[in-house]
């Protein structure tokens, strides 16, 4: 399966879905430098290394896998990290408050509105609180075109991420998501989930408040 979704003027979006659980697995390569961005090593490092591989074709240059990131702490999201962090050697990132509980030492501990830089594009850190409580967005703004955010579990088509029924959790989510993403970002936004499939912030805006209402 064609793992391409943006072919985009400074960079390429690919994506794969791996497991049962249907978590996606994306890498952002940079067509001048081949430095590359993938986000959640979530399982299946042959697809894993493969979707690598496919990215490499989007440049010219020696491809590099700049940085490993990790939305959130959830094993599902984390299975095949270890693999490929010792098969690679690449440097990892996650969230502050979730970097202790991902099962290799995290190289950089995000922060809300860190940038990285990669060597021909940037990626800010959104800190979304509720779903773990250092659940990470990581958002790439197109100069000529969307922004893209990668939510992993915290923003779905429909709906914020699980908070087990804790009401707490649950405002605590809902209010980042309403501040950091759609109160900073406009509906042209695309939003890439760790499950499923893509949406955008126009479509999921107009129902903010039901979502508040149903408490979940």
């Amino acid at each position: 399966m064609d793992s391409l979704l943006y072919d985009l003027p400074a960079l390429t979006i690919r994506s794969i879905s791996v497991s049962d659980m249907d978590n996606n697995v994306y890498l952002l390569t940079a067509k001048e430098s081949g430095a590359q961005l993938l986000i959640d090593a979530a399982d299946d490092l042959p697809a894993i290394r493969k979707l690598i591989a496919d990215g490499a074709a989007d440049t010219p240059a020696e491809p590099r896998l700049a940085l490993i990131a990790t939305t959130h702490q959830h094993w599902d999201h984390v299975r095949a990290l270890k693999d490929l962090v010792d098969a690679t050697g690449a440097r990892t990132a996650a969230g502050v408050d979730d970097a202790g509980a991902l099962p290799v030492p995290v190289d950089v501990r995000l922060s809300h509105g860190d940038v990285g830089n990669f060597d021909g594009f940037d990626v800010t850190a959104v800190h979304l609180r509720g779903h773990t409580p250092g659940s990470i967005a990581f958002v790439y703004q197109d100069p000529d075109g969307p922004a893209h955010i990668f939510s992993g579990d915290s923003l779905f088509p429909g709906g914020v991420g699980n908070t087990q029924k804790d009401p707490e959790r649950f405002n605590q989510l809902l209010s980042d998501v309403t501040e950091r993403l759609f109160g900073a970002y406009p509906d042209t936004a695309v939003v890439h989930p760790g499950h499923g499939k893509p949406t955008t912030l126009g479509a999921e805006r107009p129902h903010l408040e039901e979502w508040r209402a149903r408490g979940w």
